[in-house]
């Protein structure tokens, strides 16, 4: 662009000052397709930097109240609960993660609920790497949100 008229908008936090405070919830999930020998470790929890799940569920809990130290045009929010479980597949040779979190706001919580499932996919790599470089963090996507003027949304 030659000149800031030509620029598209420029970056902004959106003002919600106007809305009305309500409960918000999200839920968002992935899936970590670990292979067979990653997933054999964890079921039997010897993966040697410990316990993959209760540390993933930790990190995506953290990653969702840092969710705008990531996504600069998000809103620091007062959430209310952010919880996140890791499921082993040990036949599928993967895990499904979801991550579930809530406010009462003024602006909804899904990037949160997306940055605590991400991240929690991101430490199961981190701690398994060392058995396995070939995981695969697919199908991040959000499941459900309610609250707000665009209303409900459940994932088809």
């Amino acid at each position: 662009f030659s000149s800031a008229e030509a620029r598209p908008l420029s970056p902004q936090m959106v003002d919600v000052s106007s809305k009305t405070t309500s409960r918000r919830q999200a839920s968002a999930g992935c899936t970590v397709v670990v292979g067979k020998e990653v997933a054999q470790a964890l079921a039997a929890g010897t993966v040697a930097k410990g316990d993959v799940f209760t540390v993933s569920e930790v990190a995506g809990i953290m990653a969702a109240k840092r969710t705008p130290d990531l996504l600069p045009l998000c809103h620091p929010l007062p959430l209310t609960r952010a919880s996140v479980k890791c499921y082993l597949d040990e036949a599928n040779a993967l895990v499904e993660v979801r991550a579930e979190v809530s406010c009462d706001g003024q602006t909804g919580v899904e990037m949160e609920s997306l940055a605590a499932a991400s991240t929690a996919a991101l430490c199961i790599y981190d701690m398994c790497k060392p058995i396995s470089k070939g995981i695969v963090i697919n199908n991040l996507r959000l499941l459900s949100k309610s609250g707000g003027k665009s209303g409900d949304y459940i994932a088809e």
